[in-house]
């Protein structure tokens, strides 16, 4: 299907852009308009995502990978004329070993039959022995049915076989869903492990069935570090049906090490304002990603993002008012310990940070932003969501608490935060699977992201009065 070039979209929007703009550019509708067309006309985020996925691949933390990455855009940032910061984390260091699982007794086998499951080790797993464990497997389909049935649970391995609601995330509501289907990849092999099993396993929390496993951290504690994995839609499914006629025995073997903690950085690139320089804007991604893709669309969409709202303003010659400080955060999948190391480092600075912007649900068509800010305050961002309704991203919904994994601690403090408002139908297809790659990420979507992320950031940057903490506010 051919699609119509996204600036014939803004045709009528886009007739004051001839009019010229105030000497000193600020919030008014043909600067902000100004901005949205430069985004759309630029494919320098596009470029800087193939970079980063291209180039270095999987970035996940305490990696040469993620290392790579670092370098990668702190020099990026510096030819912007952005003041890098390489601020220091110590990470989780967790390698991905040997992954196998093989059914090899199940009722009707036929002798010298075998079934191989797709499968794959979730973050923090513990290791089998290096010739792998056999043992009998309990399905459940929830913690209760778990609790009900902890009388077999001691010397086996339990399979969550959970489904993803994809009829859910289709109208809009993908964040629950998978929330919903997270909860047993993030605590069932604790739970598991609690209750005496010898390992655990979690159908792959993502709508599309094509035999990808999806991987994602879990709670598992030091003293009960079960070998845990998750395995695809489909092999969850074949052992559910097995396992209803008779038992069923799986040979698993999964090799991963934890190495002691590596050292890593957030990358800060601060824009410095004219007159307010020390009110700080954040726009940021994280940078990390699982190991098994190369992260475009979790996060390196939301990285390159946030770095070409500084390339736009260059473009254009703007400067904001106040600071503008992209930030690629160290750590989200796995720990979030870059999000805590600069709270930590900002404690005492919480009131100089005007708002903060986080891109992490992919790079999905925008619709506009969610906010946590107050009723009195949603009204101030008409003026922008009037520009950028044109390319269809003016829906700005409040929210009391957004609650996105590296902002949870600044919007906590009293931040107003804000997010991308993101078409996610598909996102959880592809999310921390080997298919999040960069031929997912749709060019002209991307651009509008870029529009969004930096007509909004230079609003916030330039708006004559702060919104307000975000705790006077709810």
């Amino acid at each position: 299907m051919t699609r119509t070039p996204l600036l014939l979209t803004v045709i009528a929007s886009s007739i004051f852009a001839a009019h010229a703009v105030a000497a000193t550019p600020g919030n008014d509708a043909a600067s902000l308009a100004k901005i949205r067309d430069a985004a759309l006309a630029s494919d320098w985020a596009y470029e800087r995502l193939a970079d980063m996925t291209d180039l270095i691949g999987p970035r996940l933390s305490g990696s040469a990978g993620e290392a790579a990455a670092i370098r990668q855009v702190a020099d990026t940032m510096r030819k912007l004329g952005a003041k890098v910061t390489l601020e220091p984390v110590k990470v989780p260091h967790w390698v991905r070993g040997v992954e196998t699982g093989e059914l090899v007794g199940y009722q009707g086998r036929p002798e010298g039959v075998s079934q191989r499951i797709v499968l794959t080790a979730l973050g923090g797993s513990g290791a089998t022995p290096a010739a792998g464990l056999t043992a009998q497997v309990i399905v459940v389909r929830s913690f209760d049915e778990l609790k009900a049935r902890a009388a077999e649970v001691k010397g086996r391995i339990v399979l969550f076989d959970v489904p993803f609601d994809q009829f859910m995330a289709d109208r809009g509501l993908a964040g629950p869903a998978y929330g919903q289907g997270s909860n047993y990849r993030s605590n069932g092999p604790r739970i598991a492990a609690e209750m005496g099993a010898v390992a655990a396993l979690v159908r792959s929390v993502g709508g599309a069935n094509y035999r990808l496993a999806h991987t994602g951290a879990t709670r598992l504690d030091d003293k009960a570090r079960i070998p845990a994995a998750a395995v695809s839609v489909e092999d969850a499914m074949l052992m559910s049906r097995l396992a209803a006629r008779g038992p069923i025995s799986i040979r698993l073997t999964l090799t991963p090490q934890t190495h002691p903690d590596a050292d890593s950085f957030n990358v800060i690139a601060d824009f410095p304002g004219t007159d307010k320089p020390d009110e700080i804007v954040i726009v940021s991604g994280h940078l990390d990603s699982w190991d098994l893709g190369t992260g475009a669309h979790d996060d390196a969409a939301g990285v390159v993002g946030a770095m070409a709202v500084v390339d736009t303003l260059k473009k254009l010659n703007f400067r904001p008012r106040r600071t503008i400080r992209v930030i690629a955060w160290a750590n989200e999948e796995n720990g979030t310990r870059g999000a805590r190391a600069y709270l930590d480092a900002n404690k005492a600075k919480v009131e100089s940070h005007i708002a903060a912007i986080e891109s992490d649900n992919g790079a999905g068509r925008p619709f506009g932003m969610r906010m946590s800010v107050g009723p009195q305050a949603a009204k101030l961002f008409a003026p922008l969501q009037a520009v950028l309704q044109p390319i269809g991203a003016g829906t700005f919904r409040r929210e009391d608490v957004l609650g996105t994994g590296d902002l949870s601690g600044l919007e906590k403090a009293g931040v107003p935060s804000f997010a991308p408002l993101i078409d996610t139908s598909t996102y959880f297809h592809y999310h921390h699977t080997a298919a999040d790659t960069f031929d997912k990420v749709d060019k002209e979507d991307l651009r509008r992201h870029v529009a969004l992320m930096a007509s909004t950031t230079w609003f916030l940057a330039n708006m004559e009065e702060p919104i307000g903490r975000w705790t006077e506010l709810r």
